[in-house]
Order: C-alpha cells, then structure tokens, then sequence
C-alpha cells in the first residue's frame, strides 16, 4: 500500500462505493464494524489530524453535501459531566485549509455506527482523544489530483 506520509492510508483507495469512508480513533469497534462490511484498514502509527492533513491533499470533500465530515455525538453521560473534545477543534484548521467550508457535523453513537458500516473503508489510527472518530465524505476527484498524490 502507498501512501503520501508515512503511517497514513492511501487517498486514492479511499474513494469508494458508498462515497464515505471513516478515520477512527483507536477505541473504535472497527472489526465488529468492518465484519459485514468496510474493508479495516491498520494506521496505528499517527493520530487523525496527521491522517486527515494527508488524505485531504489529494481526495476533496464533497462541498455540496450537508456535512461533509461527521463527528460522534458525545453520550449523555459525557454531555452531563462537561467532558470536552479538544481533538475536534484540531480538525476545523485542516478541514478549512483544505476548502471545506461547512462546520464538523455530529450525530448520534448508534447512527454513526451505521453510517460506518456503510463506508469503504474505516482506517483505525493511533489517535487516544476520546470521540476522534470522523467520517469523510468524498467529492469530486479532479484527474489532475490524483496524478498529483503518486
């Protein structure tokens, strides 16, 4: 597998059938997920900001969807006792530099779950920040780009 940063998924396969593909932290369920269906994808060695940085350089987000990128939802029981997600606001930067302008969506643990088995692929990362977890949904891949990423 190639990839443009060492430890980091290959863009170009990121692109898929169901038109998302997920970045998970390192508590994810990603084999029982990706039983019936992503393919699991092994990235241990980097958190999902330095993912994220790589995969958006060739692979554009789908500018014209509602919420391009999707966070989980914090559970009740976070949102009770105030737990934050400093890892979210790490993302807007790269997001923004990468030309997404719609802010980071959130849903519901159980509808992300769902969402996920829907993906190509989930490539579970080395990130520890609790609710890492970003599904991308992929845009339009300009030919040029993808020359670009090899």
């Amino acid at each position: 597998m190639r990839s443009p940063a060492a430890g980091c998924a290959d863009p170009p396969r990121m692109s898929n059938r169901a038109g998302c593909s997920v970045l998970a932290d390192m508590n994810f369920p990603t084999a029982s997920i990706c039983r019936c269906g992503p393919e699991e994808i092994r990235a241990d060695g980097l958190g999902i900001p330095q993912h994220l940085k790589a995969v958006l350089q060739p692979l554009p987000l789908d500018n014209y969807a509602e919420g391009p990128t999707v966070a989980m939802e914090l559970v009740p029981s976070d949102m009770e006792r105030g737990l934050q997600t400093p890892v979210w606001t790490s993302y807007q930067p790269i997001l923004s530099r990468a030309g997404c302008a719609s802010p980071l969506a959130t849903i519901e643990r159980f509808e992300f779950y769902e969402r996920t088995r829907r993906a190509f692929a989930v490539v579970t990362t080395g990130e520890a920040a609790l609710y890492g977890n970003l599904i991308l949904k992929k845009g339009v891949l300009a030919r040029d780009a993808l020359f670009q990423a090899r």
